[in-house]
């Protein structure tokens, strides 16, 4: 069972949605987005504060205080249950449905009864949206086709997939002679965990080679829209692809604009908008005096402004026109440092415009300078083909020594993740095969660790004894994920008691899209670890990014050390690190919090942890 945090941050972002389906203010609903957000985040279990303590979270004023305060007193909150009653389940599923937007749902579900995927697969068979008005011929062709692309797509992709894709894309159109910069943007920048669609920015003062090498590759299956600024593709993987092309002036703004989530950018705008500016992804312009006077005559606030201005989230919509002549004096637009610098802030890193915490941080100067590819000085959590990898130990090592580490740990499985077959002779046998092998690495300090497993009583593989003879031990549930939150808690907690149990691996096991996270006391955990010295791994791999970033912001208010590892088990998967920097990153990590950052010297401080003669590092 969810934390009360989630549980109740999970509410307000249903009745945001429900908000948004039936038509209500996009302000309302953006209003219980924030809270949303905010009260999942918060540190404290926001079923123990009462209305004034919940009021003096972020984003959370009196009515939505009422609510978290009703809702654990009656354990609902009536107007959700109410707008619940109007629409069921499956309208939000309709809303996936690419060309249908929430509007279009409800009316579905008004005028026909149409309450799922499914019910409009039978309507559309049936010829029940005859006469409804805005359904077509051609809309129900599309809606046909959506239906289909759904159901191939599955929804999201996890980040190395969406990657690689953007990449390919990415290198392709950079190859045109008429394009001057090329990149990706929207959730892939920013780092998300799994990707909707794809955003890809150009700049070029002659958009069409740069469209038509778009609709020209191998890859795309199907032309969505095709414009001069804006080109949609669906590939054949059933992904969409939008590249949007703007003037090369207007560089910076567009990749600042085409970033951001959507709650960020009304962020900024809002900023804009109160210095009399106006900012799009053309760039930041003047307001002339008679805008100026039009929208104090409107009587709408900075944010409300802000609101009608920005596009869906991560850019999605129907591209503007390029401003014309009464649209103000350009200011700045060349670079997104510029455009941050012109309102007030310092340039925020891609992976942090979520509308966190990183607007306030910038103004305060409290910005944290988030650890880096470049600070990572190795890899504590890899495999060979001892056990499940796939490489033997020597091409694991090159590639490590390659990639210009400083040292790099082998953490092989332990016996009692039983396919494995592991024995202590193995392991042992392993150990003087990997000294020898240093030998010719003189630049490279090799580990010699182990994975080990954390049985259902919290114990791990071997005896002290054993144990005391590796360099780090990372501990991992491998089995029995559905044992009670009191049990799976004191797992976790007796395994970072132990003195010899350096990490905790990918800690609530979750694989994403496939296996849900443990039922945990996550906060439990993290002051097990800040009190025994043992450190989190954020898991790199695309399918796990374990810790994930909601809960990295938790356990580092504790005071937790990170490890990020790649959990390799072939030598690409060390080019995983990305994601797992990227993760760190959106949990707002620095390089001191995260161990494989630092000096050997300081690293093996930390890795003796509770034993004997060790200093806290």
């Amino acid at each position: 069972m969810a934390r009360p945090n989630e549980q109740v941050g999970a509410l307000l972002q249903e009745y945001a949605d429900l908000v948004a389906i039936t038509g209500g203010a996009p302000y309302r609903a953006r209003v219980y987005e924030k809270a949303a957000r905010s009260v999942a985040g918060h540190h404290l279990d926001v079923s123990t504060l009462d209305a004034a303590g919940l009021r003096e979270i972020p984003n959370v004023g009196d009515s939505i205080a009422a609510k978290v305060v009703e809702y654990f007193r009656t354990g609902r909150i009536e107007e959700v249950e109410r707008l619940r009653a109007r629409i069921p389940a499956g309208v939000r599923e309709l809303t996936r449905i690419p060309t249908l937007g929430p509007r279009k749902a409800m009316m579905l579900y008004d005028e026909r009864g149409i309450a799922s995927v499914q019910d409009l697969l039978d309507a559309l068979d049936a010829g029940r949206l005859k006469g409804l008005k805005g359904f077509g011929p051609k809309t129900e062709e599309n809606l046909r086709h959506g239906i289909t692309l759904l159901r191939q797509a599955g929804g999201r992709v996890t980040l190395d997939v969406a990657m690689e894709l953007a990449e390919e894309i990415v290198a392709a159109l950079s190859a045109v002679p008429e394009c001057e910069r090329c990149a990706y943007a929207g959730s892939l920048r920013r780092m998300r965990e799994t990707v909707g669609d794809l955003d890809i920015l150009a700049a070029s003062t002659k958009p069409r080679p740069l469209m038509k090498a778009l609709t020209g590759l191998q890859l795309v299956s199907e032309v969505i829209a095709h414009g001069d600024t804006k080109t949609s593709v669906r590939t054949t993987t059933g992904m969409q692809v939008d590249l949007r092309v703007v003037p090369p002036e207007s560089w910076g703004a567009a990749l600042q604009y085409f970033t951001g989530s959507k709650a960020h950018n009304v962020r900024t705008r809002e900023i804009a908008v109160r210095q009399d500016l106006k900012l799009s992804e053309y760039g930041l312009f003047t307001v002339p005096p008679a805008q100026r006077r039009r929208r104090r005559k409107a009587g709408l606030t900075a944010e409300q402004e802000a609101v009608a201005e920005v596009l869906e989230p991560d850019g999605q919509g129907e591209p503007r026109e390029p401003p014309d002549s009464e649209a103000g004096e350009l200011v700045v637009s060349k670079s997104e440092k510029e455009v941050y610098a012109r309102i007030g802030l310092p340039w925020i890193p891609p992976t942090l415009r979520e509308d966190r915490g990183e607007i306030e941080a910038a103004r305060d100067g409290t910005l944290p300078d988030v650890v880096t590819e470049q600070d990572i000085r190795g890899d504590l959590h890899t495999h060979t083909d001892l056990t499940d990898g796939v490489a033997p130990m020597t091409e694991m090592v090159a590639a490590a020594a390659e990639r210009g580490y400083d040292y790099y740990a082998i953490t092989d499985h332990a016996p009692n993740l039983y396919m494995q077959r592991m024995t202590d002779e193995k392991m042992l046998a392993q150990r003087e095969q990997l000294h020898a092998l240093a030998k010719r690495y003189p630049r490279l300090t090799l580990l010699h660790g182990t994975e080990l497993n954390i049985d259902p009583d919290g114990e791990v593989d071997w005896p002290a004894e054993f144990l005391a003879g590796f360099d780090i031990c990372v501990a991992s549930v491998h089995s029995h994920f559905n044992q009670t939150r009191a049990q799976l808690t004191r797992r976790l907690v007796r395994a970072c008691e132990n003195p010899h149990v350096n990490v905790i691996g990918h800690p609530t096991a979750r694989l994403i899209g496939h296996r849900p996270p443990i039922d945990v006391d996550l906060e439990a955990v993290y002051e097990a670890c800040a009190h025994t010295g043992t450190a989190l791994e954020v898991n790199a791999s695309p399918d796990r990014l374990d810790l994930g970033d909601e809960n990295i912001l938790a356990a580092r208010r504790h005071g937790v050390r990170f490890a990020v590892d790649t959990d390799a088990h072939a030598v690409a998967h060390l080019d995983y690190l990305r994601y797992g920097v990227g993760t760190a990153q959106r949990g707002w990590l620095t390089a001191d919090e995260v161990i494989n950052t630092w000096p050997l010297r300081r690293l093996r401080t930390f890795l003796r942890k509770g034993r004997k003669g060790r200093k806290k590092p």
